[in-house]
């Protein structure tokens, strides 16, 4: 299966998934209680992502925490500071970012996701932003890849290359998959 077919496949399964509400968020919350303080990346769910926000704004309360912000193509992400009331504005694709704030480097980056695996790969959407933005953060320090998925995201069958950055964990609304 190419990347195009496993992404479509999996957007379907996600979307079928899709719940609007915040108990999505617990086990990602239970994983992150033991790294209080760690400086910390998330990201603004969009469409049908899982929404790690409520987590997030727990995690304010023991250190920094930051959102993604798309620079250019083909260049890894930086990360902005984010609150829970900070004032957002549209960033490429469409994403929320805060409209100002420090940048920041995580140590743990929350990745958004359209399908994993138990053995800590991931699809994403295409653009290599993340795979850029880990290596790049791996190489300057430890940096711990937490991928956050509705369990119906699970393919066991990814189209995976070398240049695919692994997770460290995956969390769902189901539980914790350490690869």
């Amino acid at each position: 299966m190419d990347k195009t077919a496993a992404r479509t496949a999996a957007f379907a399964r996600r979307k079928a998934a899709h719940m609007p509400h915040t108990a999505t968020a617990g086990y990602l919350s239970e994983v992150l209680a033991g790294y209080r303080g760690v400086p910390l990346a998330g990201y603004m769910a969009m469409r049908t992502e899982i929404d790690p926000t409520p987590t997030m704004a727990e995690a304010t309360a023991h250190g920094p925490v930051g959102v993604p912000v798309i620079i250019g193509a083909g260049q890894p992400l930086k990360f902005r500071a984010w609150e829970p009331d900070c004032k957002l504005i549209k960033g490429e694709f469409g994403a929320m970012i805060p409209e100002a704030g420090a940048w920041m480097t995580p140590q743990i980056v929350i990745v958004p996701l359209v399908a994993f695996d138990r053995r800590g790969g991931r699809l994403g959407y295409g653009g290599g932003f993340y795979d850029r933005t880990l290596e790049k953060l791996r190489a300057a320090q430890p940096t711990m890849a937490i991928g956050f998925a509705y369990t119906a995201q699970e393919d066991d069958n990814l189209p995976l290359e070398p240049t695919d950055q692994p997770l460290d964990l995956i969390v769902t609304e189901q539980g914790i998959i350490t690869p």
